[in-house]
């Protein structure tokens, strides 16, 4: 009902205003200019969007990649447009929409609700910390992405894309494949030109491998640089929001802008001095040549790796694009994290039981623990697991508490295994980044066998915590294939350097084809 209503309200409040502009490829410097010179406010930029996530989310190829609408967005926007004519805009985000994972809190009328049935009436009593930097920044929270539910960790048999409360997110490109990752709604949002730019989360793989296969820029942080608090957890120990954007400069603006250290996350709380007393500029040194003399490892042991013909020659490619830009590239690099990926499986289970109970109490939510969302999700079974089950739930249930000592040995194993490959690779080579793809082609979306994931990297840096940038690469067969940029522990500006430069190069982005109405 909540969703209903918020609906028929921006419906008519779009119908009021309808826009007669063009925005789609839109970059975020060129909608300030055009705010500048008086062409646009950010209204009717708002406006924009709102009529176009009508046309093609809620209708037409229906992408369903939008969970809920913001009932005061434009509200939000003419308050905006009058502060920027009175005292001038607060800096480059000021007006410009932005849509949130439906996994991050914000104190309006807004749900979070992770998808899930059990929180679709959930209304937080704080703003994620991320979500006031973003508003102190002067951005209209236009709206809620859908998402895996509980960010794909109900059951291995999930489809990603896939909840409750918003039902199956299509990939723009072929609507018949997968979007990828739980941060799905958030990525076909910003593909298909729903909206300026988007936050998704990550644990493993939730923000590269959505922005690989809808063929947009994505980050995910080192762990700690961007706050977790107000956000429905997995994980502590590898959770991270992260920008989703159309390029590499307006994903480095939206960093910038969430960045800062948040006593209430300790990871967070003990950022370097170098970010916590000021936070970068990561657009401040973007230019065309930042490859020249960069030294960038091929990474050649990714899963799956060898096994796609047409992903091996989007690699290829972009081996032979780094090389033209002047990188120096040491080829090959083999990570050995032996059986990292298992005790990932072990601390995973362990730290979404614990987590999510503290983010219950924190949040005002109507639950107090796990077990309470599984009975949930037994009494509603019909509606809550019509595809599949909440295995993982039931498997993390039944783990005790952190001072276990399976989960002490399991953290500090995985993290050790990772962090020394990655370390020793970037050490013995004196690497700036290590690239890797980031997705193989979209798969056939399949409800009954679950996802079919070919190819990824996203693990070395989702266990070690170190950063991962991932930039359109190239298509295979019509599918976007993205690069995945990797680097030490809060290299962030290095490694968009090095991004920027090979978008830049290569230019491979392109909107897809949707038609409505």
């Amino acid at each position: 009902m909540h969703r209903l209503l918020t609906a028929l309200i921006v419906l008519c409040l779009v119908a009021c205003s309808k826009p007669d502009i063009d925005l789609e490829e839109t970059s975020i410097a060129e909608l300030h200019d055009r705010i500048q010179r008086g062409e646009l406010s950010s209204e009717r930029i708002t406006t924009w969007y709102l009529e176009r996530i009508e046309r093609l989310d809620s209708s037409g190829p229906t992408l369903n990649s939008v969970i809920e609408l913001n009932p005061d967005a434009l509200t939000i926007a003419r308050s905006l447009d009058e502060e920027w004519h009175t005292s001038g805009p607060r800096g480059p985000l000021h007006g410009i929409p932005v849509l949130l994972k439906a996994n991050i809190d914000t104190a309006d009328r807004m749900t979070t609700s992770a998808g899930s049935l059990a929180l679709a009436d959930h209304v937080a009593t704080e703003d994620a910390f991320v979500v006031q930097r973003l508003r102190d920044a002067g951005v209209v929270i236009l709206g809620k992405t859908n998402l895996s539910e509980w960010a794909n960790f109900r059951s291995p048999m999930s489809s990603s894309g896939w909840s409750s409360v918003g039902g199956q997110t299509r990939n723009p490109y072929d609507l018949a494949r997968n979007p990828c990752g739980s941060s799905s709604g958030s990525g076909v949002a910003v593909a298909a030109n729903l909206t300026s730019v988007a936050v998704g989360t990550e644990t493993d793989g939730s923000i590269v491998c959505p922005s690989g296969a809808n063929g947009i820029v994505g980050i995910k942080p080192t762990l700690g640089l961007l706050s977790r608090s107000g956000i429905v957890p997995i994980a502590h120990s590898q959770d991270t929001a992260g920008p989703m954007a159309r390029s590499v400069r307006d994903a480095a603006l939206l960093l910038s802008a969430m960045t800062g250290s948040d006593p209430r996350d300790p990871a967070s709380a003990a950022l370097p001095q170098s970010v916590a007393t000021g936070v970068p500029d990561y657009t401040a040194n973007l230019a065309a040549d930042g490859l020249k003399g960069r030294r960038i490892g091929v990474l050649r042991s990714f899963y799956g790796s060898g096994d796609h013909p047409e992903v091996e020659r989007v690699f290829a490619e972009s081996i032979a694009a780094l090389t033209e830009a002047g990188a120096e590239i040491v080829d090959p690099i083999d990570l050995d994290i032996g059986d990292a990926g298992r005790h990932e499986f072990t601390v995973l289970l362990y730290e979404f039981k614990h987590g999510l109970a503290r983010y219950f109490e924190q949040s005002g939510a109507p639950f107090d623990s796990l077990a309470d969302i599984i009975e949930f999700n037994k009494v509603n079974a019909g509606q809550v697991m019509p595809l599949f089950g909440q295995e993982l739930m039931l498997q993390s249930d039944a783990k005790g508490p952190l001072t276990d000592q399976e989960y002490r040995d399991a953290l500090d194993a995985g993290r050790r295994l990772a962090r020394t490959a990655l370390d020793d690779a970037f050490g013995e080579h004196e690497l700036d980044a290590i690239v890797a793809p980031s997705n193989g082609p979209a798969w056939m979306t399949d409800t009954i066998n679950g996802d079919a994931f070919d190819v990824g990297s996203s693990r070395y840096a989702a266990i070690a915590g170190y950063p991962n940038v991932s930039v359109p690469a190239g298509f295979a067969k019509g599918l976007p294939i993205g690069l995945s940029f990797i680097g030490r522990p809060f290299t962030e500006q290095t490694l968009l350097e090095a991004a920027y430069a090979f978008e830049q190069a290569t230019r491979v982005r392109r909107a897809p084809a949707l038609e409505a109405p």
